[in-house]
């Protein structure tokens, strides 16, 4: 299972462990990734998620997960979420 966010794309960075003597080792930075089940009530039912602590927020401001797949881009959305997306649009526009 890969390090990314399904819904942002956010991902491992690199950079360095700098010690007290100024010595530099790389390391990663790893994004807080967390699998939430997410209700759509356009659907009426839950999908499961890995993404971001950041994410979580973003979908909770925008008012659940409708909400925010009516306003991400498909660029950064995964395969998955992607499908997602496009069945609650068609969801919505039926009703």
């Amino acid at each position: 299972m890969s390090r990314v966010c399904e819904f942002t794309s956010k991902g491992p960075m690199s950079g360095n462990n700098v010690s007290h003597a100024k010595n530099k080792t790389k390391r990663r930075f790893l994004p807080n990734l967390n699998e939430v089940t997410l209700l759509s009530e356009a659907l009426g039912r839950s999908f499961k998620f890995r993404i971001s602590a950041a994410a979580l927020r973003t979908v909770d401001r925008h008012g659940g997960l409708d909400g925010f797949m009516a306003k991400a881009k498909e660029t950064v959305l995964s395969s998955k979420a992607l499908k997602v997306k496009k069945d609650i649009s068609k969801a919505t526009s039926v009703s």
